[in-house]
């Protein structure tokens, strides 16, 4: 048997020669031609012998030239499939002009198992991925090679410079020429940047240009927002960051000359950045070439750069298209705001003078472009007519890059898709045509919850139960087919809710229907409720007795219609509602009234004003506002009546005096109460509310939540007086725990829940205020916006007060407050979150008088958003 190629793993670079040692009166030099009688493969173990001859090319009875390319390639196609670790061809046998060879190989192992070392759990998969260390896979040099240097790097460009990799295999005895890897990583410690240093700045200071850097700061005591790790590919852009900022000041020629990373210690280093600034430039003269649409004059009102301003390169760059913003006011925006997708603006320097650039911004406008298809995928439960509805994109309109992003807002305040990925493509785009098809598309979320509470109040413990399915369908009520698991989809509001102590029961229903009659978006609400309380004595051990015949309880219904305006914005709701309220008292004097038994009526109108132009989700808001006023109103029915209320008041309060002092006689105890049911027959009142929310961007993703609130409750006609129902209630979590009188229950941290209330005079309980005001500052960061649950936290400061009357009221007399908290929002659960606040004031209970500020308070928040 004569050997002519013999190539291993340690010969790489011999793969394209061939070595012939033919028999003693043969010559190979020139290379021979043969007909292949057979093929032989030897020293497989895992694979077929016929797929490594189909892997060869080679075919029996073919022609073949020994030594000749043929076998060269044969060799070159095995190795590059990395199956093989050696590849040895040999002649077995010559008959006359017909050849039979032997293609001995070695397989590579394959890969049983991979073990990590010094990584942390949730970082494994990706890991194993990117580097492709999966079960099966061939165990290359390059394999090796390349997993060691990816996860290296990957370390590295998170600030661990001094992380090292080993990686190690050994046969595993329980396959069949399989080896198992060891991954053993040592990341170290983050590097930090002791110090940033600039040479070659003249004009713009260290300082200047040390800000300029987003990613890469040096060590600052008490900056704990932005850390100074060294990360390499922060550092390359942000090298970039720095010419734009050389730029903005008029140095267009500025340029890095060198940096150089310094090592101090294994933990440090010092970076030295040298620069060269150059001339400072103005703008020249600029003007527009190829704009039709639009004038210079309106094209200048958009760019605002005018002759003799100092140079700013990025300036212009964003005034022609800032990137940065969805929604820019740039000349791009302008164009395309128009219809005018395929237009191209582009700024390009003629003349650069002395110290003056001259420019020209050459505009294409190309065809206006229409909308030819509109379509939405991923809605899976949402009806199609519930998305078409708030699109502002239409087939047929002209395209207009304000209507995508504000359609792109108006499907996140539904609050049935993912915020996050609600995803507008353009498609099909026919610049000739001027054709445009838009394929909306969309991850729903959980949009049902189930509301589960607690909390202490009104004799006891008050659990809570809530079903809210917000994406109700009505009409499929009776559809089996259509129950997942509820009937679901038309983007209805369907909520039911039930709330229980021993002492107390409320239970309510609220239907909504956001586009009544489907075709525009007037709003319709209709709630119902029936609350009851009863009433209990404590006994020496400290057991509850509740007395079932001695009870008070309101029923109530709502209707309402809101509708979505065009002016001043169509970002205004204007909102219309009529309540009706019984308040029934059987055999139950609690204060309120000086008759226990009794019917009190409220029947109101209230009429609101909002604006809700938030931006980046209803959970987690990025940017603009939302503000509503509201007005309540009941009749003033003493005015339409001849009694005199004056004269009923006067005696009132002379039978009061007279029960405070001497009492009263059953015969005079009666008088009073009906002269109380006389005044509070039908109750009377208007009650004015305001909020505003302003949410502002600071840095990256954090947010500044900014919010004010205002409320007061009075009253037409001093001889009826204040009612004693509507009232404001400030202090603790803002849980609706025991709402029993209509009362809004305002939420300030810091404090015992309504211990920012008035008390009267000698009494243990809150009347509840006539007036109040508010003011929050809330830091927000996310740290998770996913579908499954979105969770931020947040840091805070407030400042609140009540008060009885306008004479006492004060603005500025706050009690303030500051903390921490989280918040988790869960598709089925809605908001869970928990504060930490410290109260720098003293509460209004007057058991805490001279005791001091209120100090540290913790507040539970169960399903409820603010």
């Amino acid at each position: 048997m004569t050997r002519f190629i013999s190539l291993n793993q340690f010969l790489t670079t011999l793969l394209f020669l061939t070595t012939f040692i033919a028999a003693a009166q043969d010559s190979y030099e020139d290379g021979k031609s043969y007909i292949l009688g057979g093929l032989d493969v030897t020293g497989l173990q895992s694979y077929n012998e016929q797929t490594v001859k189909t892997y060869t090319g080679l075919r029996v009875g073919q022609p073949i030239t020994l030594p000749g390319e043929q076998i060269s390639e044969v060799i070159k196609k095995l190795w590059g499939l990395e199956l093989f670790s050696e590849i040895d061809i040999f002649i077995t046998n010559i008959e006359e002009n017909t050849v039979f060879l032997e293609l001995n190989i070695i397989e590579r192992p394959t890969l049983s198992n991979v073990k990590f070392y010094g990584v942390k759990k949730g970082k494994l998969e990706s890991l194993i991925q990117d580097t492709d260390l999966k079960k099966g896979k061939k165990i290359t040099e390059s394999l090796i090679s390349n997993s060691k240097n990816y996860i290296t790097n990957k370390y590295k460009k998170q600030g661990y410079l001094n992380a090292e990799v080993n990686i190690a295999t050994s046969k595993d005895t329980t396959g069949n020429n399989t080896q198992y890897m060891v991954v053993n990583v040592k990341k170290g410690d983050k590097v930090k940047i002791r110090s940033i240093d600039f040479e070659g700045n003249e004009q713009l200071s260290d300082k200047k240009l040390r800000k300029a850097l987003k990613n890469t700061k040096q060590k600052k005591l008490g900056r704990f927002w932005k850390k100074s790790k060294y990360i390499q590919e922060d550092y390359e852009e942000d090298l970039d960051l720095l010419i734009d900022k050389f730029a903005e000041n008029g140095y267009r020629d500025a340029r890095v000359i060198s940096d150089s990373v310094i090592r101090v210690d294994e933990n440090n280093i010092d970076l030295k950045i040298t620069v060269e600034e150059g001339d400072k430039y103005y703008f020249g003269d600029i003007d527009f070439v190829g704009n039709t649409v639009y004038t210079d004059r309106q094209l200048n009102q958009v760019l605002g750069i005018k002759k003799g301003d100092t140079y700013n390169g990025v300036l212009m760059r964003e005034r022609i298209a800032d990137n940065s913003k969805p929604d820019p006011n740039d000349v791009t925006s302008l164009y395309q705001n128009n219809g005018y997708l395929f237009s191209t603006i582009n700024p390009v320097e003629i003349s650069a003078a002395n110290d003056t650039i001259d420019f020209e911004i050459r505009i294409i406008e190309g065809k206006e472009t229409f909308l030819n298809h509109v379509t939405v995928s991923g809605n899976d439960k949402t009806n199609d007519h519930v998305i078409y509805r708030e699109l502002r994109t239409r087939p047929g309109q002209k395209y207009n890059k304000a209507d995508i992003i504000r359609s792109i807002r108006e499907l996140g305040q539904l609050g049935f898709f993912d915020a996050e990925q609600i995803t507008p493509d353009v498609l099909n785009a026919n610049p000739n045509e001027g054709t445009v098809d838009l394929a909306w598309s969309l991850v729903e979320s959980g949009s049902s919850q189930i509301e589960l509470q607690g909390g202490y109040g009104g004799g006891g413990f008050i659990g809570t139960l809530g079903l809210s399915f917000s994406n109700f369908s009505i009409q499929n009520l009776f559809n089996g087919e259509k129950y997942k698991p509820v009937p679901m989809g038309d983007g209805q509001t369907f909520a039911l809710r039930l709330q229980a102590s021993q002492t107390y029961r409320v239970y309510s229903l609220n239907f909504a229907e956001p586009w009544l009659g489907g075709k525009k978006p007037v709003r319709f609400n209709l709630s119902m409720s029936r609350t009851q309380q009863f009433a209990a004595q404590y006994d020496s051990s400290g057991d509850i007795d509740v007395k079932k015949d001695q009870q008070f309880s309101i029923t109530g219904i709502t209707a309402g219609l809101a509708k979505r305006v065009q002016w001043p914005d169509d970002f205004f709701t204007i909102s219309h509602s009529l309540s009706y309220q019984l308040y029934d008292f059987r055999n139950y004097n609690i204060g309120l009234f000086n008759f226990g038994d009794g019917k009190a009526n409220s029947l109101a109108y209230t009429f609101g004003i909002s604006r809700n132009a938030t931006q980046g989700g209803r959970i987690f808001p990025r940017g603009g506002s939302n503000f509503e006023i509201s007005a309540k109103f009941t009749p003033p029915w003493s005015l339409f009546s001849d009694k005199d209320y004056r004269e009923l008041k006067d005696r009132s309060d002379e039978l009061e005096d007279q029960k405070n002092s001497v009492g009263l006689t059953s015969v005079e105890q009666a008088e009073l109460e009906d002269l109380d049911q006389e005044r509070f027959r039908w109750l009377e009142y208007y009650k004015v509310k305001f909020k505003g929310d302003w949410y502002t961007t600071l840095v990256d993703k954090l947010v500044l939540r900014s919010n004010a609130e205002f409320g007061f409750l009075g009253n037409y006609n001093s001889a009826v007086g204040d009612v004693p129902f509507e009232r404001f209630y400030v202090g603790g979590d803002g849980l609706g725990n025991f709402t029993l009188d209509g009362r809004d229950v305002v939420q300030l941290r810091g404090y015992d829940n309504q211990s920012i209330t008035p008390y009267s005079d000698g009494a243990t309980s809150p009347d509840g205020a006539l007036i109040y005001n508010k003011f929050s500052l809330e830091l927000r960061y996310p740290l998770t916006l996913k579908p499954s649950a979105s969770i931020y936290g947040l840091a805070f400061l407030e400042g609140g007060n009540a008060f009885n009357n306008f004479q006492e009221f004060n603005p500025f007399e706050l009690k303030r407050s500051a903390g921490v908290g989280l918040r988790i929002f869960m598709p089925a659960f809605g908001l869970l979150g928990i504060d930490f606040g410290y109260g720098f004031d003293e509460d209004l209970v007057p058991t805490s008088a001279g005791q001091g500020p209120s100090g540290w308070q913790t507040h539970f928040i169960i399903g409820q958003q603010f």
